[in-house]
């Protein structure tokens, strides 16, 4: 099961939609081929309290961790952060260039020795595609 989680400094807000960026991270992570969209959740969280670089209060900051289940070689994971970096300056080209910026992707493996999934999602996906 992958995830996309987004963190992101409250201040974007007036310049970057959390849901457009959620929705265009989504679209991009499907598009890699490497991620099931039955398995696929993505989601963003606001940083109310947050200090980055020098501490002046306009710099700002993205950072997206991708976690995927073990297997994909390190060729495929580079492949997928650079897939999502290039959405994630899209997105946000507005606010880099106006204010301090820091973006930052990642992508770690999850280790299936603890984690335990039950999902219905892959079952409903292919049944809606074929309706």
């Amino acid at each position: 099961m992958p995830h996309v989680i987004v963190e992101y400094s409250a201040n974007l807000e007036p310049q970057v939609s959390a849901q457009a960026l959620v929705n265009a991270l989504h679209r991009a992570a499907l598009a890699t081929g490497v991620m099931p969209i039955g398995g696929l959740r993505t989601r963003a969280e606001r940083r109310d309290v947050f200090a980055v670089a020098d501490g002046n209060p306009d710099n700002a900051f993205v950072a997206v961790l991708v976690r995927l289940g073990a297997g994909r070689d390190a060729e495929t994971r580079r492949r997928v952060a650079e897939d999502l970096m290039r959405v994630l300056e899209r997105e946000t080209a507005e606010a880099f260039r106006t204010r301090g910026l820091g973006l930052t992707v990642e992508v770690q493996e999850i280790d299936g020795t603890a984690s335990l999934k039950t999902n219905n999602l892959h079952e409903r996906v292919r049944n809606e595609a074929a309706a």
